[in-house]
C-alpha cells in the first residue's frame, strides 16, 4: 500500500487516531497477513563469570550491559556461547561498541571481528540517535559477519515523529539489511513523559513511514502486555524480549508463553515464535 506524502501528513496531524491505526494495520497485513513473531529472550549479565542462565525455551541469549574492555566483552561472548551452543547470542549495543573502540584505540570493525571470531552472531541493538555515523557502523557489522538484532531510538526528542522515522526509512535504503525496527524510545524524560496515544501514533507511523523495514517491533518487557497488544493492532507485528522462563506458578495461564499467545490472538493475530536469527520455530 503506498502512502502520499499529503496523505501521511494529514495522518500525522490528526488526532484520528482509529483512521491512522487502520491504514499502518493494512501496510502491516500486505507484508505479513495474520502472522505476529515473537521472541523469548534469557539476558547474560556482562560481568564475566557471573553465572549463566539460558532456559531450554530460550530464542535468544542476550547479553546485556556494557563491557569494560574488548577482552570482557570477548571472554562473556564465549562463556555465553560455550553455555548453550544451540542458542543464538546477540550481545551489547552498537554505541557502546562504538565508544568501546574509541576508548582501546581500535576501529570499530576491529573490535568487531573480534567478537565475530568469538563466535558472536549478533549486536543486540544498535540506537541510530546515539551512533556517531549509523549508516558507517551498521555497515561495519555486515563486513564483520554479524547482523544488527534491532534497530532502536533512545530517546525521542521531537513532538514531530515524522523526520526521526524517514531518517530510518533513508538508513534503510542505504544499508538494506535491517530486520527489525523498534520505535517506541529505550529511555523517557521523566519531566515529559510521552502518553499511551503518543505510544501507538509512533508505532502506527512507523509502519507506514518505514515500510522498507520488514518488522515493527515492540519490547514486551519495557513497555508491558497491554501496550504490546495495542500495537499489534496499529501495525506492529513482532514482539522482543518475552520472558524465556516457563514459570507457571501463578498458573498456567499467566505462563510467559501462554500470556504473550493470548494476547497476539486477542490482537486477531496469530502468533508464531522465532529465534534471534528471525528463523521460525515449531514449538
Amino acid at each position: 500500500m503506498v502512502v502520499s506524502e499529503q496523505e501521511l501528513s494529514s495522518l500525522a496531524s490528526s488526532h484520528d487516531i482509529i483512521s491512522l491505526g487502520m491504514v499502518a494495520d493494512e501496510v502491516r497485513r500486505a507484508r505479513h497477513g495474520t502472522r505476529a513473531t515473537f521472541v523469548r529472550v534469557a539476558n547474560v549479565d556482562v560481568a564475566p563469570g557471573a553465572p549463566i542462565s539460558i532456559p531450554s525455551a530460550s530464542g535468544e541469549a542476550r547479553i546485556v550491559g556494557v563491557p569494560s574492555s574488548i577482552d570482557q566483552a570477548v571472554v562473556r561472548v564465549k562463556e555465553t556461547i560455550a553455555a548453550d551452543r544451540e542458542v543464538p547470542v546477540s550481545a551489547f549495543t552498537l554505541a557502546d561498541l562504538e565508544q568501546l573502540a574509541a576508548r582501546e584505540r581500535a576501529t570499530l570493525r576491529a573490535l568487531l571481528e573480534c567478537l565475530r571470531a568469538a563466535g558472536l552472531e549478533l549486536v543486540a541493538e544498535a540506537a541510530v540517535d546515539q551512533l556517531q555515523d549509523a549508516p558507517r557502523a551498521i555497515e561495519e557489522v555486515n563486513i564483520a559477519g554479524m547482523a544488527v538484532a534491532r534497530v532502536t531510538v533512545h530517546q525521542v526528542t521531537s513532538a514531530d515523529p515524522l523526520s526521526q522515522l524517514r531518517s530510518i526509512s533513508a538508513l534503510q535504503r542505504r544499508v538494506g539489511v535491517l530486520r527489525a525496527f523498534a520505535p517506541l524510545p529505550r529511555r523517557t524524560n521523566p519531566a515529559a513523559p510521552t502518553t499511551g496515544y503518543d505510544d501507538v501514533k509512533r508505532v502506527a507511523l512507523a509502519r507506514i513511514v518505514c515500510e522498507n523495514v520488514p518488522s515493527i517491533q515492540v519490547d514486551w518487557s519495557l513497555y508491558g502486555p497491554k501496550l504490546a497488544q495495542v500495537a499489534l493492532t496499529v501495525g506492529a507485528d513482532d514482539v522482543d524480549a518475552v520472558s524465556a522462563e516457563d514459570d507457571a506458578g501463578e498458573g498456567r495461564r499467566r505462563a510467559p508463553l501462554e500470556e504473550i499467545r493470548r494476547n497476539i490472538r486477542a490482537a486477531g493475530l496469530d502468533p508464531v515464535e522465532r529465534n534471534g536469527r528471525f528463523d521460525l520455530l515449531s514449538r
